[in-house]
């Protein structure tokens, strides 16, 4: 009995370090201050945070190009440890990431994983089909459109299970 509670002490520490080097590093390093509120948290009091520093991430819902610059609206999502947005989780409202230039809207496609990683500026009135809803705006000094490898990359292919199988042929 004494050597399963060492062998308990010793592998589970282990086992869990090891599922924790697994896992990519953060892909932007987050500034003294970022804030932590969420785009709906902000899009509340959008005043409480000028200026700010955020890293948010979540679905591109979509992309549209002006004369000087493009914006793409995203619905937002909690990030993991290597800022992936995580799915699972529910949305936390929306927000526009604004980049300078021309965003080729192919690679930036309806529902893509992305991390956006910028400074807000202010909040903008607009519509979610028929609803308003205030949008705070993000100047990206950086972006990233994440790939289905690195979405799966660091997560252990690892299930427990039980239950019983049914095969037809």
């Amino acid at each position: 009995m004494r050597h399963a509670a060492v062998a308990t002490r010793i592998l589970l520490p282990a086992l869990l370090l090891g599922l924790a080097a697994c896992a990519p590093a953060p892909i932007y390093k987050a500034a003294p201050g970022t804030v932590a509120a969420t785009p709906m948290q902000v899009a509340q009091a959008p005043e409480q945070y000028a200026q700010g520093q955020v890293i948010w991430g979540g679905r591109v819902v979509g992309v549209r190009n002006l004369p000087d610059h493009s914006e793409i609206e995203i619905l937002a999502y909690p990030l993991d440890s290597s800022q992936r947005p995580k799915f699972g989780a529910g949305g936390s409202g929306r927000f526009i990431a604004l980049l300078p230039g021309y965003a080729e809207p192919m690679n930036y496609p309806a529902g893509a994983p992305i991390t956006v990683d910028g400074q807000l500026a202010g909040s903008r009135a607009g519509k979610v089909g028929e609803a308003d809803y205030v949008f705070p705006l993000v100047r990206a000094a950086q972006s990233h459109v994440w790939t289905a490898d690195e979405m799966r990359s660091g997560h252990p292919n690892i299930g427990f299970g039980v239950g019983v199988g049914v095969g037809i042929r």
